[in-house]
């Protein structure tokens, strides 16, 4: 499945899926969901593909998931494309790498929890702001930031939602080096390269076993996280959060106990 606004080529061993949606500051609708598990899927099984690299445009990874879309056709169950994403990229054992220039908002940044490598900008916009739309977190963030960040700081990212920079996400641990917005999908891409002169076989079992001692963790509290995500997206909280959304004021939560 190949759409306009998720582009992928495959050079020197590195699979490239770059978001490429910037009139809608590169949000997520369903379709770019389901073009890029397609894409993680077959890197994961093309030999030749060492790498995987993701990346978004100049001065915006991705503003999270696009709203509209999201309201008009919200994610049902594990079968979802969403949830088929999210799959993949669990899946992969090659190296996944990510290139993060400007804003990374909600699944642009707990996606970046699960890759491997991970390189900002020093212009770079860092959020999970799903409580202040009424939902909760996804993609296992509940338990990998603060696994992360000690459970402090996790609390001011995600019942908060406070932003934090590119730096701040190097200080934390979330990102491997902050670079000028220039350098950052280079040096992500000499990074991918270096899996091209590197033993295959000993890079996917290395992988497997870096993650395998919570791997069934993970994925039991991503399924728990879906099944509260689903819920509050038909809540009154996140229908005022959206409505507040798209009339361009601040929601009023006063009501709700």
């Amino acid at each position: 499945m190949s759409i306009p606004t998720i582009r992928t080529v495959t050079l020197n061993g590195v699979a490239t899926i770059e978001i490429a949606r910037p009139e809608k500051k590169n949000a997520l609708t369903l379709a770019m969901y389901e073009a890029m598990a397609e894409a993680l899927r077959a890197a994961q099984a093309e030999p030749s593909v060492r790498a995987v690299l993701i990346t978004g445009q100049p001065g915006i990874f991705t503003s999270g998931n696009d709203l509209e879309d999201f309201m008009q056709r919200p994610p049902q169950g594990m079968d979802s494309p969403v949830f088929r994403f999210m799959e993949a990229l669990l899946d992969c054992d090659k190296p996944v790498v990510a290139a993060v220039t400007g804003a990374a908002i909600g699944i642009g940044m707990t996606m970046l929890l699960h890759c491997d490598f991970v390189y900002v900008s020093d212009e770079a916009r860092l959020a999970m702001p799903f409580v202040g739309l009424g939902l909760v977190p996804e993609f296992g963030a509940s338990l990998l930031v603060p696994q992360r960040l000690g459970p402090m700081r996790a609390a001011e990212k995600l019942l908060l939602g406070d932003p934090f920079t590119g730096s701040e996400a190097a200080e934390l641990g979330l990102a491997n080096a902050v670079l000028p917005a220039s350098e950052v999908v280079n040096q992500a891409r000499r990074v991918a390269e270096r899996f091209n002169q590197l033993p295959p076989g000993a890079v996917r079992e290395s992988k497997r076993l870096m993650r395998a001692p919570q791997r069934e963790q993970l994925r039991a509290v991503i399924a728990t996280e879906a099944e509260l995500f689903a819920a509050r997206l038909r809540s009154p909280e996140a229908q005022e959060a959206f409505q507040a959304f798209f009339q361009k004021r601040q929601p009023d939560f006063s009501r709700f106990a």
